[in-house]
């Protein structure tokens, strides 16, 4: 047996969405991408999506149209948390914004909400909210802060996909906020991302900027620019600096029928997550996330007991000579990463909780499918290491 991060959720219907694009001779961003982002916006209650090539182009997106919108401007400071991907930070720093780096709870994995309101400064105009592993954050509480100290919600919910909390879904709480569509996520569009937002000039500035910056892709009603009556004059011309993130017409007619599974999808791992739970809790003393709301289970967390810390080789070893696939929580604390050097960013109080799943935690994948014998192998490994 294999236990891999993560399982094919593609069937024929995939590869007959996927061949008639081929078929079309029409490959590139188009009116299939239209129509996924048109069905994406409407399943997470949000007015406006826009399709990308990934998720980190989904936060260069975020970030570049809050600074061309001048809802941000350089210098800055954005809260972030000290544990999640690279391309979460990255934009901010492209852009001139300031980090500031809070702790995690050691429980839910999530930004400690005590420590990111006492590390709001002067300078704070922004909380970038990260949903992490499928888990969603408190939003009562993180929205009650950023409307008592004025400052704009952002939301990565790359891992986050079906998540909810309190009924409403993760990724429809920020001004603007982020997903993926990558292979080992919770849907696949081979590569993607999407975005979504209610704020009109934000998604028109996200239109703009996804294709070169150029103004040929905004409606002719747009709140940025009234487009001139002569076809070959708005041909190639640019309004803002730009990108050129554009997704496939491929990867959207995939997303149409992977969006169809969706719900499918996250409920199946939800079971897989009840019976991992039950499995650890009546195994061994191993730390696993807690759940926020309803979380979808991007995988599993693991953080080793006091008792072991420092003897995570051990158990990874263990697991890999069983054939289980094995990561770093996301990418630790980040603030331990070289990366960091070309960042200008500051850090609030301690990362003790960052610090520890850095060097005592480790991350096994969930599937869409029933996997209890996954799991049984994965906790008979752990228990022949104690």
């Amino acid at each position: 047996m294999k236990y891999c991060l993560s399982n094919d959720t593609w069937d024929e219907k995939e590869m007959i969405a996927a061949k008639r694009i081929i078929d079309s001779r029409y490959y590139t961003m188009g009116n299939t991408v239209k129509e996924f982002e048109k069905q994406f916006a409407q399943y997470f209650g949000c007015k406006y999506a826009v399709m990308s090539n990934s998720g980190s182009s989904a936060n260069l997106l975020t970030v570049a149209a809050l600074i061309y919108s001048g809802k941000l401007k350089c210098g800055d400071e954005v809260i972030v948390t000290a544990v999640s991907w690279s391309t979460t930070y990255f934009p901010l720093a492209q852009f001139g914004l300031k980090i500031r780096f809070v702790d995690i709870d050691k429980h839910t994995l999530n930004i400690d909400i005590e420590k990111m309101e006492k590390a709001i400064t002067n300078e704070t105009k922004a909380v970038f909210a990260v949903n992490l592993l499928g888990n969603p954050n408190d939003y009562d509480r993180i929205q009650k802060i950023c409307n008592r100290y004025g400052l704009l919600l952002l939301e990565d919910n790359c891992e986050s996909m079906g998540a909810t909390y309190n009924g409403q879904k993760a990724g429809s709480f920020g001004l603007i906020s982020s997903f993926s569509t990558f292979y080992s996520h919770h849907i696949c569009t081979m590569e993607g991302g999407l975005n979504l937002t209610n704020d009109e000039e934000l998604y028109h500035y996200m239109l703009a900027i996804r294709s070169h910056g150029w103004t040929r892709h905004l409606p002719d009603n747009s709140v940025l620019h009234i487009k001139n009556s002569d076809n070959f004059y708005e041909s190639f011309n640019f309004i803002v600096p730009g990108f050129n993130v554009r997704p496939l017409e491929i990867e959207a007619a995939v997303g149409l029928e992977q969006l169809k599974k969706l719900d499918d999808l996250i409920i199946q791992r939800r079971k897989n997550a009840e019976y991992f739970i039950e499995s650890i809790k009546n195994s061994t003393d191993m730390l696993i996330q807690k759940e926020v709301g309803e979380s979808s289970w991007f995988g599993f967390a693991l953080v080793l007991p006091k008792r072991v810390q420092g003897e995570r080789a051990k158990y990874i070893r263990a697991l890999t000579e069983r054939g289980i696939e094995v990561r770093p929580i996301v990418a630790g604390n980040f603030t331990r990463q070289r990366a960091l050097d070309y960042l200008n960013y500051s850090i609030y109080d301690t990362l003790k909780n960052a610090d520890y799943i850095h060097d005592n935690g480790f991350f096994v994948g969930n599937h869409s499918t029933e996997m209890k014998e996954n799991i049984d192998l994965l906790i008979d490994s752990l228990v022949s290491v104690e």
